[in-house]
């Protein structure tokens, strides 16, 4: 299974002037540096936690459909499901009717119940799932201990600004970070 996303969020989760705040910083000498921690910090928190905090579009690919009928989707939350497809012999993308999909949301991982038979000729990445997921489109959505999580993140990486590049970031997770996102963290068994 692989996954890409095709639309990324509008905005960010963090306001440059919510870190400056968070920070006490009145100059404005770091700010490009900062926008660059909170899109890292983002991609780390969205990372370990297997969340999508702002809206966004992510696609997931099958190579075919599981007997069962049941796929675990890649991201969370999901809002809905926006398409799905599946490619014929001549490589045409064959869209899958709406209303034989059900959308799971509760469950951790998400899942999608297919109701109807899904064939491919495309033996690889022939399946294509379109995914709206995160907790809404604006920053108050984002629940406030994800938000709280971040701000530790994006300080403690400007705190060791001068030790990572900021490609590197973060280096390594402040205390608490894990406690913050515990809660929403999924749970392999």
């Amino acid at each position: 299974m692989a996954i890409t996303r095709p639309s990324a969020p509008l905005a960010a989760v963090l306001t440059l002037e919510e870190v400056k705040r968070h920070l006490r910083i009145e100059h404005d000498d770091d700010d490009a540096y900062l926008a660059d921690l909170i899109a890292q910090s983002t991609a780390h928190l969205e990372s370990v936690s297997g969340l999508r905090l702002l809206t966004q579009t992510w696609r997931q690919y099958l190579d075919a459909m599981p007997q069962s009928r049941s796929i675990r989707l890649a991201v969370q939350p999901v809002q809905s499901i926006a398409a799905m497809q599946a490619y014929d012999e001549a490589g045409n993308p064959q869209a899958v009717s709406p209303a034989s999909l059900e959308l799971d949301a509760v469950s951790s991982p998400p899942r999608l119940v297919v109701h109807e038979a899904v064939k491919t000729a495309k033996a690889v990445n022939g399946i294509e799932i379109d995914i709206v997921a995160g907790y809404g489109d604006t920053p108050a959505d984002v629940p406030d201990s994800l938000r709280r999580a971040l701000l530790l993140l994006v300080a403690h990486a400007y705190e060791f600004r001068g030790a990572v590049p900021v490609d590197q970031q973060p280096a390594s997770e402040p205390h608490g970070f894990r406690t913050l996102i515990a809660p929403f963290r999924r749970i392999g068994l």
